[in-house]
């Protein structure tokens, strides 16, 4: 019997069927697990971690250009905010 290495929940398979690679779903936590070796069997989870922080990141970047466009209070800018920019500086 395997256990799931995230819940630890017992996984009701043939230890002597899988081949590494192969795919297995947990049914206590829907966790994707990787079968890593065969003799003995090795479960590792599959994590969506990497791709998520990838986004984040991606998030962060477009933050920081959004911030470039903002004006001192942090708002965008108005055509009419600019235009009052530029009679102060005459």
């Amino acid at each position: 019997m395997l256990r799931c290495p995230e819940c630890s929940a017992e996984i009701d398979v043939d230890e002597d069927e899988v081949e590494e690679g192969e795919i297995l779903s947990c049914p206590e936590c829907e966790c994707e697990l990787e079968v890593s070796q065969t003799h003995p069997v090795a479960l590792n989870p599959i994590s969506d971690d990497i791709e998520e922080e990838d986004d984040e990141e991606d998030e962060d970047d477009e933050d920081a250009e959004d911030e470039d466009d903002l004006d001192e209070d942090g708002d965008l800018p108005d055509e009419d905010d600019e235009d009052e920019a530029e009679d102060e500086d005459e």
